[in-house]
C-alpha cells in the first residue's frame, strides 16, 4: 500500500504495518511499471507532481482508448507541468525528446510589475546563495534581431508613406548600445510556475525558463528576453 504525505511517499508492507521512505521517483517508476522512462517524459521535472496525481489515482483513463473520463482532473492536479508531463501518465503522445534538446527551448513571459530599483540592488555586487549573476552588452541581445530588423527597413523602403517609429528602424536600439543587460540564473531547476514567482520577487522585467527547468530572470535593461544560453549550475541538461 502506498501512502502520500506531502511530497513523500511511504510504503506499508504487511500486516505488521511496516512502512518505508520512498523517494517521489522511486513511486514514480513504482506505480509506472509499462512506460519505458528513458523516453516517456522529463523524469526530472515530472516525477514528483506525476506520482502525487498517479497515487491519487487522478490519471488512470486512457484517452488513446477513447477513455477520456479523468482528463480534466489529471490536467488540474498536473497544474502549470500539463504540457511537459501529460506524457507520462499517458495522457498525451510521448515526446521524442531525442528530436530537440530541452535546453534548446524555452517559454519566454513579461512580468506585470517590474521594479527595476530592487532588480539592480539585488544582482549588484556579490551574488545571492543559489544564484548566478551575468552581464553582456546589450548589442548581444540585439544580435538575434538582425534578421527581423532587415526585413523591416524593407518594408519601410516599400511602403515610404507608412509611419514607423523614429527616422530609422535602428533608432530605438542606438542608445542601448552601451547598456549591459543583467540576467539572474537559478543554481537548482525550478518549475515554470516557480521560476515566474522568483523573477517577480526579484524585481525583474522578463523571464526565460527552458524546458530543462533552467530559470533565467531578466533585468530592466535588456532589450530582448535575456540570454539563450542554460547556465543553470546543476540544471544544465
Amino acid at each position: 500500500m502506498i501512502m502520500l504525505r506531502g511530497h513523500v511517499c511511504w510504503m506499508r508492507f504487511g500486516r505488521g504495518g511496516m512502512q518505508k521512505r520512498i523517494s517521489p521517483f522511486a513511486a514514480f517508476v513504482f506505480l509506472l511499471p509499462g512506460l519505458s522512462l528513458s523516453d516517456a517524459c522529463n523524469k526530472a521535472l515530472c516525477a514528483s507532481d506525476v506520482s502525487k496525481c498517479l497515487i491519487q489515482e487522478l490519471c488512470q483513463c486512457r484517452p488513446s482508448d477513447g477513455n477520456c473520463s479523468c482528463c480534466k482532473e489529471c490536467m488540474l492536479c498536473l497544474g502549470t507541468l500539463w504540457e511537459e508531463c501529460c506524457d507520462c501518465v499517458g495522457m498525451c503522445n510521448p515526446k521524442n525528446y531525442s528530436d530537440t534538446p530541452a535546453t534548446s527551448k524555452s517559454t519566454v513571459e513579461e512580468l506585470y510589475r517590474p521594479i527595476p530599483s530592487l532588480f539592480r540592488a539585488l544582482t549588484e555586487g556579490e551574488a545571492p546563495i543559489n544564484m548566478m549573476v551575468v552581464s553582456f552588452p546589450v548589442a548581444e541581445e540585439l544580435s538575434y534581431h538582425e534578421n527581423l530588423v532587415s526585413f523591416l527597413e524593407t518594408m519601410e523602403e516599400q511602403h515610404q508613406n507608412i509611419s514607423l517609429p523614429g527616422n530609422s528602424i535602428h533608432s530605438s536600439y542606438d542608445n542601448t548600445q552601451d547598456n549591459m543587460c543583467t540576467v539572474v540564473y537559478f543554481d537548482d531547476c525550478v518549475s515554470i510556475r516557480q521560476c515566474k514567482q522568483y523573477c517577480e520577487s526579484m524585481g525583474g522585467s522578463k523571464y526565460r525558463w527552458f524546458h530543462n527547468a533552467c530559470c533565467e530572470c531578466i533585468g530592466p535593461e535588456c532589450v530582448d528576453y535575456g540570454s539563450k544560453a542554460v547556465k543553470c549550475m546543476n540544471c544544465l541538461f
